[in-house]
């Protein structure tokens, strides 16, 4: 199975190719410019480099949250357009979950924290086991002060990835609970980690395929503070 995966649901944004679990090009960015304008354009150079169409693709999968609300609309129009125009399959799968495959390595406990802003992050637990992450907890926005006491539960370092990381790092210096920190290579979103969780999602059509964003935009919470200062 071709897998052609896109993740744009914080800064970097990258697309990825996959045939049957192996890797066979991966194309990433993390400038100034806006995901509408790169994430096409990458996918298209990547598939003309691997002397490949979207006619070989079998498989179209995105990060459809958490994440940046614009960043996850981009990838997931992209891929909605990608599936309807070409009568193909597309998958959903979540930031967090994807993130977690770059733990493989370091194996043992994975913790994906996304900064959510408002001193929360987006963070899902997961453990490394024979060869892939098991999921702990689901995908949630949480204080790091109410995620802390759950890490130091587990008994054992954490590997934090993500553009939280470093954030969670702070803190759980100063609460005193161990961890490791991904390098910069591993620590941000990839289409590779989208493509590697995709492949025991169900698939389904371009209208199945919906964003997920755990909590209201900023503009929907100023409007949802306007209508209760109103009653």
């Amino acid at each position: 199975m071709l897998i052609l995966a896109f993740e744009s649901s914080a800064k970097p944004a990258s697309v990825a190719l996959l045939r049957d679990g192996s890797l066979l090009s991966q194309y990433s960015q993390c400038s100034a410019l806006t995901h509408s304008r790169t994430l096409l354009p990458m996918a298209e150079d990547m598939l003309r480099n691997a002397e490949l169409t979207l006619k070989d693709v079998d498989l179209f999968a995105v990060a459809h949250g958490p994440g940046s609300f614009t960043g996850i609309r981009i990838g997931v129009s992209a891929v909605k357009g990608l599936a309807w125009a070409s009568e193909k399959p597309c998958v959903g799968v979540s930031t967090l979950e994807a993130m977690a495959w770059h733990g493989l390595a370091a194996g043992g406990y994975v913790c994906p924290v996304m900064d959510a802003r408002r001193s929360q992050v987006y963070n899902a637990l997961f453990e490394i086991r024979e060869g892939m992450p098991v999921r702990l907890t689901a995908d949630r926005p949480i204080a790091l002060e109410e995620l802390a006491p759950e890490l130091r539960s587990l008994g054992g370092p954490v590997f934090l990835v993500g553009d939280g990381a470093e954030l969670t790092a702070k803190y759980l210096d100063i609460a005193g609970i161990p961890y490791r920190l991904a390098p910069e290579n591993l620590r941000w979103q990839s289409a590779w980690g989208v493509a590697m969780a995709a492949r025991d999602k169900a698939p389904g059509g371009a209208d199945d395929l919906l964003p997920v964003y755990l909590r209201l935009s900023q503009a929907e919470r100023e409007r949802q503070a306007r209508l209760e200062r109103g009653r």
